[in-house]
């Protein structure tokens, strides 16, 4: 965790799953409607983005982890995959609209058996798991030889001008207008939240550590957002 982020958002780390659980049961409702006007829509090419890099046959099985309320699932049945979605905030699976099957279950401990699926997707979730070394286990775990991960998260900017403006609209802007439509508190956590994230190229690294090769960081959102995706060896 980084010194810059302010301990009064971010919970102590043996209460971060139960308040991270609660605040997406309270932000369902609205959450898509914010992440649209919070990113100018720039979230929807994103996850279409996301989906495509996954490079997977038509009528592959993909695990959204973390599904939300589907943005995810939804891409994927466009591409005519079969997509399943898991999360473990009731509050969002209840508001998901999904063409597909929905867990609730713990990220770092799936429901499912070795192998099962052809292809892993998560959408700005990282950040919000108590730990990523058992979290990408799991995910080598679950995908079956020659399956395919994409993992998308925010990121900063690496130029300065650009870093400059998205921090006042990040962690200024951000919690205002989140504060007005749903939860100050919750869209204060979420650009804090980035405190959890390692810089990408570590991030790429540990990924490659737990089983996957072919990894690939590329920026999207004039660094506003990462996608990050391998192969499971």
């Amino acid at each position: 965790m980084t010194a810059s982020a302010p301990r009064s958002v971010l919970p102590d780390d043996g209460d971060k799953a139960r308040v991270v659980e609660d605040m997406f049961d309270r932000i369902a409702p609205r959450y898509d409607l914010l992440n649209r006007v919070l990113t100018f829509r720039m979230d929807v090419g994103w996850r279409r983005t996301a989906v495509r890099e996954l490079q997977l046959a038509p009528g592959s099985t993909v695990l959204d982890i973390a599904c939300g309320t589907g943005d995810l699932c939804r891409e994927l049945a466009r591409a005519n995959l079969h997509p399943i979605g898991v999360d473990f905030s009731a509050g969002m699976l209840a508001a998901a609209r999904v063409p597909g099957a929905l867990l609730r279950a713990d990220a770092l401990e799936l429901p499912l058996p070795a192998g099962r699926v052809d292809g892993i997707t998560c959408g700005f979730a990282l950040r919000n798991f108590t730990a990523l070394d058992p979290f990408f286990d799991e995910c080598a775990r679950v995908l079956r030889p020659g399956g395919r991960v994409a993992l998308l998260d925010v990121a900063e900017p690496s130029s300065a001008a650009a870093r400059a403006v998205h921090g006042v609209w990040f962690r200024k802007v951000v919690p205002f207008i989140g504060g007005l439509i749903s939860d100050r508190r919750a869209y204060a956590y979420l650009p804090a939240s980035t405190a959890y994230l390692p810089p990408s190229a570590e991030l790429a690294l540990s990924f490659a550590r737990h089983g996957f090769a072919t990894v690939n960081a590329q920026v999207l959102g004039f660094g506003a957002a990462q996608l990050l995706t391998g192969t499971r060896a």
